[in-house]
Order: C-alpha cells, then structure tokens, then sequence
C-alpha cells in the first residue's frame, strides 16, 4: 500500500518547493533551472509559452525581467512514496487584478527533488 504525505517526505519536498518559490520571487535563474530536471523530458507549460525539455526552458528562464513581488495563497503538496510528490498554489502578483495558479510534478532523482512538469495559468477576475 503506498504512504501519502510520510512527514520526513514531505518536508524535503516542500523546502525544494520553497526554495524554489523563492527563486522565481528574487529571479534567481541558477536555483529555478538547478531545481528543473535536466532532461529532454521536462516539459513546462507558462502563461504564453509551452516549453519542452530542460534547455527551453532555461533559455526562457534567462529572458525573465528581475524580480517579482508575488505572494503565495492556497497550497497543498502531496508526496505519494519516497520518491513523487505534486504541489499545486494559488498565487498573486502585486497590482495584477488575475489571481494565478500554479502546479508541478516533482520526482526524486539522483540529485535531490526535481520539477519534470509544471504549469503556470491566470484566472480572470478573481
């Protein structure tokens, strides 16, 4: 029977999640690409852009324009075993009328937790 949320699990998983979160807030591109899996596998789909393998999107990444004074709503991150977890958030840009959401996949892999699919969208009016 597999075990959800194993509490040792789930902390590793949501400090890669924060330190991520915090990468995208402060434009940290070396942490937010380090935390990507580099495979050709990887696939990232944005608000305007679909991205498929590491090396899009780390080529996206180092177009972004500096920091983002965005805040973290509702979050649940739910680890499935030892070694898969998804984590999903609502977030909200300062002075954006969208509320957006977030959702990744994450993996252990041979160098510690690693995104291999996320998706990022908006919800008008909200």
């Amino acid at each position: 029977m597999m075990q959800i949320n194993i509490p040792e699990v789930l902390a590793e998983v949501t400090a890669a999640w924060e330190r991520y979160n915090r990468a995208v807030n402060t434009n940290d591109v070396a942490v937010m690409n380090e935390l990507f899996w580099q495979g050709p596998l990887t696939v990232r789909y944005g608000a305007g852009e679909n991205l498929y393998g590491h090396d899009e999107i780390a080529r996206f990444r180092g177009s972004r324009k500096g920091p983002i004074d965005r805040a973290i709503g509702r979050a649940v991150i739910t680890t499935f075993g030892h070694d898969f977890a998804t984590a999903f958030c609502e977030t909200q840009v300062a002075g954006a009328t969208r509320r957006g959401r977030q959702s990744h996949t994450w993996v252990r892999a041979d160098l510690g937790w690693r995104i291999v699919a996320a998706h990022v969208s908006s919800m008008e009016g909200t």
